[in-house]
Formats: structure tokens, C-alpha cells, sequence
């Protein structure tokens, strides 16, 4: 198991909000790419941070989006579409669309249709 699948999301969150605002972008921009990921609402959010959810746990709560599978490209050398622990990939796939978001693209490619 590794240590990232222990670690609360509570800890991870403000790294992704300071990673986009660097960027220019917001905290409610990566509050929507969150909640297009996993179908939390705000208040669900809310709630998986207050909670301090583990990262493992903030997943398993999660319905993940049924275009997830359209993520792909690299994150952090990793191709995300090749990852096989289904877990790592819902990691990597809201790591991808937080660097996306970062890199100015916009919200509407960020967050795929088919």
C-alpha cells in the first residue's frame, strides 16, 4: 500500500488550491474540477475535509465521473491512462486535471466531454 492512500485529502487540498492560485486560477475552480471528478457537492466536500477522510476513504466516497476514463497524458512522469491500481489512477486523474487547470487551459477542456 502506499503512504499516499493513508494521508488525509485534508492535507493534499491546499496544495492543489495553492498550486492553481500561483497560477491565476481559484479555490472554487478546483472545488468544480473536484466535484466533476468525485460528485461531491460543496457540502460533501465540506464534510470529506472536516472529516479528514484519508485519501483511500475520499475515493471510495467518490462516484467517480463516467468520463473519467477520457484523462490522459502525463502527470509527474507517470502516464495516468496506464496506471493499474485503480486507486493511484483516480490520484493521478486529479492530479492531471489540477495541472491542467494550473497551465491555463480552459475549464471546458479540463473537465471532458465525450
Amino acid at each position: 500500500m502506499h503512504r499516499i492512500f493513508a494521508t488525509p485529502f485534508a492535507d493534499l487540498y491546499p496544495l492543489y488550491v495553492a498550486k492553481a492560485e500561483r497560477k491565476g486560477r481559484t479555490r472554487a475552480e478546483v472545488d468544480q474540477v473536484i466535484s466533476w471528478l468525485t460528485g461531491f457537492d460543496e457540502a460533501a466536500l465540506a464534510d470529506q475535509l472536516a472529516r479528514r477522510s484519508t485519501v483511500e476513504q475520499f475515493f471510495a466516497d467518490a462516484r467517480l465521473n463516467p468520463n473519467a476514463g477520457l484523462i490522459t497524458g502525463v502527470v509527474c512522469g507517470v502516464r495516468v491512462e496506464s496506471v493499474e491500481d485503480p486507486l493511484m489512477q483516480r490520484i493521478r486523474y486529479l492530479d492531471k486535471l489540477v495541472d491542467e487547470l494550473a497551465k491555463g487551459k480552459a475549464m471546458e477542456k479540463v473537465l471532458r466531454a465525450p
